[in-house]
């Protein structure tokens, strides 16, 4: 295994700019912004990022999570960060701790898309980054400045905020 690389997988979500359509269809010629996003915070770490699928979490269903898991379980690197929409990323973070796996997987998202101005895409990112390298293996979500664990975390539908589940 690599441990001195992070791979990073692209789901979709908010943090790539997709909008909330009413069907289920990926988007056509999406391109995804966590490239620039990577380019911008002048990542110095190896990294290696892969679109998955372009999806609004929404419509991300188990299919999609075993091909998630299917991809993490192939890679050769320790640390994994996954970009995914915050609706069912809880779901996926639940369903990749399942797997026991001898890796480090960290999963983002934003509320403010990245290509928006006060977007927390750039931060929620540089902190997966920066988590994901000292973090011993598990699975976690970063979002709104805290580290959560899989099992232990939430997503407040009425303040848009992740949580601890009490």
């Amino acid at each position: 295994m690599k441990s001195d690389s992070i791979k990073i997988f692209i789901t979709g979500g908010t943090i790539d700019n997709l909008g909330y359509a009413d069907n289920k269809d990926a988007p056509i010629n999406h391109k995804s912004l966590i490239s620039s996003l990577l380019k911008q915070s002048r990542l110095t770490i190896n990294n290696d990022s892969v679109v998955l699928m372009q999806k609004d979490s929404r419509f991300v269903n188990d299919e999609d999570r075993k091909e998630i898991l299917r991809q993490i379980q192939q890679s050769t690197e320790q640390r994994i960060v996954i970009t995914h929409g915050t609706l069912t990323m809880t779901k996926t973070a639940s369903f990749l701790a399942k797997a026991n796996l001898k890796k480090t997987i960290v999963l983002l998202g934003s509320a403010v898309p990245a290509s928006k101005e006060n977007s927390d895409a750039l931060f929620n990112l540089g902190a997966a980054i920066s988590v994901v390298q000292i973090l011993p293996y598990g699975v976690y979500i970063t979002m709104n400045g805290k580290i959560f664990t899989a099992d232990n975390v939430k997503k407040n539908l009425k303040t848009g905020i992740f949580e601890e589940i009490k």
